[in-house]
Order: structure tokens, then sequence, then C-alpha cells
């Protein structure tokens, strides 16, 4: 739930492409669920059949007749449209079906379209085995190759387990998987020693709207949604916030002539305007690879607890107890950053009781005080005093300094607290001199406010 946050990437697409839309043609005729297939019924999912239900044991002729659709006309529709248009699109091809067409497959790989892997059956992954799965991809990746002449080198398996996206990248052979559907834009994904590149895909720019409800009942329907798509990202593409554009097609589905003229429709308008990259999936990948190359760095939601307490313990002067407490939180990606990191422990601070947060008021050092003059303040202080020329004063300022602490720990209990990189020298003790009239309970609840903007600055300069 983090993401590229407020500020993504411009996606600096080719040619200064303002949006790069990825038609995506899923191939699933003949990989359905099918007792001629082994399958323990037919298949339910995907169809014009309203309500359709398995029927174990049994053919359902008018669901393979669906299907049959796809293979026979929709296909073929479809590949006229796009190489009339020259435009290329990436197959999510299931493994078995594409074995069982290879008229289908020869015409793929003439047009120069991508063939990824759509896993080796149409069926659902969410109950199997984790070995069962990982045998399955494998099986998978063998038979795509006998089939189509080379390995696939993108997968999406769509009925997902939990474990699939982990699964497909430890096979260690995907230039991108598309199990998922949280981004705008390709992003990178550590499993294990790889680093892995994930394209998100699409369930709602995507024709099997026309197949489920609420849905598309129409072409202008599927139109007018890929129009207002294109129309947003398009826009963003202008301002300099380049994004990716999946639309999801079925042969059985968007094949239909009623359907495919909503598509035709948006074609002409894309294509209506400049600057608009249609690459296949491979092409996105390949760019982000070369543009925008993963870096791996240490991350505060995989360190153990000793290597976690030594790089933030000091982040709380003088109280890594506090990162200690943090450290046993539920921490994420969201926390890898300074805002998130920040946020795990001043939780722990607020929560903490009032003897433990006056620990921490007190133990921050003096400003221009006799540790900072005996160059005994951690190197955090010492920097954050020093930015706001702490260590220059004069001799009449330091004294000034020293009356104030002093009567400022006299009145309230613990040291005169400030985010220095927040103030000049002047600003610091206009401010010394308002808080020192302020009643203790006032000061402590602002110095524990100050603590917190101290550890967020410290964090910056050691998280993005």
């Amino acid at each position: 739930m983090t993401g590229y946050g407020a500020n993504p990437p411009d996606a600096a697409w080719p040619d200064n492409a303002k949006i790069a839309i990825s038609l995506v043609l899923n191939y699933e005729e003949g990989g359905e669920n099918n007792v001629l297939h082994g399958d323990a019924g037919s298949e339910a999912f995907l169809s014009d059949i309203a309500g359709a239900a398995s029927w174990p044991g049994k053919r359902h002729w008018n669901m393979e007749s669906l299907y049959d659709y796809g293979a026979r006309a929709g296909f073929w529709r479809l590949h006229r449209l796009f190489t009339s248009r020259d435009i290329p699109v990436t197959i999510y091809g299931v493994a078995s079906a594409l074995a069982r067409n290879p008229e289908q497959v020869a015409a793929m790989k003439s047009a120069g379209w991508e063939i990824a892997s759509h896993g080796l059956k149409w069926v659902e992954h969410k109950d199997m085995p984790e070995d069962e799965e990982r045998a399955a991809i494998a099986e998978a990746v063998r038979l795509h190759t006998e089939v189509v002449g080379s390995r696939p080198r993108g997968w999406y398996t769509g009925r997902c387990s939990c474990n699939t996206v982990r699964l497909v990248a430890e096979e260690d052979g995907f230039d991108w998987i598309s199990d998922t559907y949280d981004d705008d834009l390709p992003y990178w994904v550590e499993v294990a020693a790889r680093d892995q590149l994930i394209i998100p895909y699409t369930l709602e720019a995507n024709d099997m709207r026309f197949a489920t409800a609420p849905g598309y009942i129409e072409g202008e329907q599927f139109f007018q949604y890929l129009k207002d798509s294109f129309d947003v990202l398009y826009a963003e593409g202008q301002a300099g916030a380049a994004k990716m554009f999946s639309v999801g097609l079925h042969c059985r589905l968007i094949g239909r002539p009623g359907k495919i003229a909503g598509l035709m429709r948006f074609l002409d308008y894309a294509q209506g305007h400049a600057d608009v990259w249609f690459p296949r999936r491979m092409d996105i990948a390949a760019h982000w690879a070369a543009k925008h190359p993963h870096t791996r760095r240490m991350r505060p939601s995989q360190m153990d607890h000793d290597t976690f307490v030594a790089r933030y313990g000091s982040i709380f002067e003088h109280s890594p107890w506090i990162a200690s407490r943090a450290h046993a939180l539920e921490l994420g990606p969201a926390h890898d950053s300074a805002t998130g990191l920040h946020s795990a422990l001043t939780r722990m601070f607020r929560s903490a009781n009032q003897t433990e947060r006056m620990g921490v008021l007190t133990a921050h050092p003096d400003l221009a005080g006799k540790l900072a003059a005996a160059k005994r303040l951690t190197a955090e202080s010492t920097a954050e005093q020093a930015s706001a020329a702490l260590d220059a004063l004069t001799d009449t300022e330091r004294a000034q300094f020293e009356q104030l602490n002093t009567a400022y720990v006299a009145k309230h209990g613990f040291p005169f607290i400030i985010a220095v990189r927040d103030n000049s020298r002047d600003s610091i003790l206009a401010a010394f001199q308002t808080r020192i009239g302020n009643d203790t309970e006032t000061e402590f609840a602002t110095a524990c406010a100050q603590v917190e903007r101290i550890a967020e600055l410290r964090l910056k300069d050691m998280l993005p």
C-alpha cells in the first residue's frame, strides 16, 4: 500500500510518448475446464451464459461452443483488426490451449506478437498446494516452449493463489509478471536474490466485464470506459507523469461483432492522438529495466532486531528502547521510508509512560551547553547544532544561552528542546525567551513534539 507515493516517476517512454497502451489478448480456448481435458467438470467462468455453473462429470456443449467461437471466429477477427493497424499485442497464452491451436499460434508468431504464459490450464490456483502449483508452472513453461519454439518471458495466471507471484519469480526465467492490479506503472519486487519486474494488469479496462455483473452490455460502454481512462492518463503524461494503460481482451468475448465495435472506436480515438505508444509487454519490460533499474538497499522492515536497533536506536536521543519496541510492530514496506519508520518510532514514544518520555527529554543536551563545548554530543546533535551556527557563538551569546538553559531546566525539569534545523540562531533565542514563560505541562507537550520533529529530520538523512 505504498508504491510510488505522491510523486510517481515519469515513465519516460520512447519518443516522449505520453501513454503506453498495452493490448493483451487472453488465449484460453482449449485450456478451459472440460472432462475431455481430464477435469472434474465443465467450465463455468467468463462466458455469455448467465449464471453458468460447472457440470460435474459432464460436458457442457453450450459452454464448449462459446469457447470454440473464440478460437474459430473471434481470434481471426481480432487478428485482422490488429495486423491491419500494425498494432502489436501481447498474448496471455494458456499452454494447453496453445498446444490445441497450432494455426492460431502460427498467426501470432507471424504477426510478431509476444506470446506470454497464462499458465498450464485455465483453472483456479487458489487451492493448489505450493508444490503442485510449482510443478504446474514448470510444466506450463515446458509445454509452452515445446509448442511455441521459445520459452515464455512473461507470465499471468489470472486465477492465481497467494503464492503465485513468488513461485513464478523463483522460477527465475521471467522478465515480467502481471498477477497484480495495483498500479499504473511497472515496479520491482525482491524475491530472494531475484529482482522481479511486475507489470500490473487490469480487471476493469477488460472485456471480461461483458460476462460479469455489473458490466458492459454494449460496445459503446466499453469504448467510453476506455476513452475516459485514456483521457485521464494521457493528460497525466502531458503533465510529465506518463503512465501505462492495460486493456484486457478475450477472443470469445470482444471477438463478437457487437462488442468489437467498441474496441474499434477506441483504437480510432487513441490512434488519432500524437505521442501514443502501443508496446508489447516485453517492450515495456525492456524499457523499464533500462530506464528504471532496481537498486537494492537496506530496508528497515527486513532487518533483524539487533541491526535495526543499532541503526535507528539513536534517532530518539540516547533512547534505543524506542527502536527496540518499534521492531516488534508489524513492519512492512510502508515503513521503509523516512515517513513510515518515523510513524513506527513515534508510536512507541507516544505510547510510553510519562517517566519514559521524560527520560527521552532529559537525554537531550542543552543548546550550546557544556557538553557541546566539551565536544561530547552525539554525532547527530553536533551536526544539528552546527546547522544553526550554535558552535560559533560569541562569548556574549554563549553566556546568554547558558543563562537561559539554567533557568529553563530549573523551571521545567528538562532541557529546552527545539528542532534547530528548522530555525536560525535568532529564532531559537526568540523561542527560548517565549517558551520559558509557559507552564510545564504546555512545555512538556511542546518538547515532545520537537523531539518527534528532530527524529523525522534525522530519518530523512537516512531513508527516502
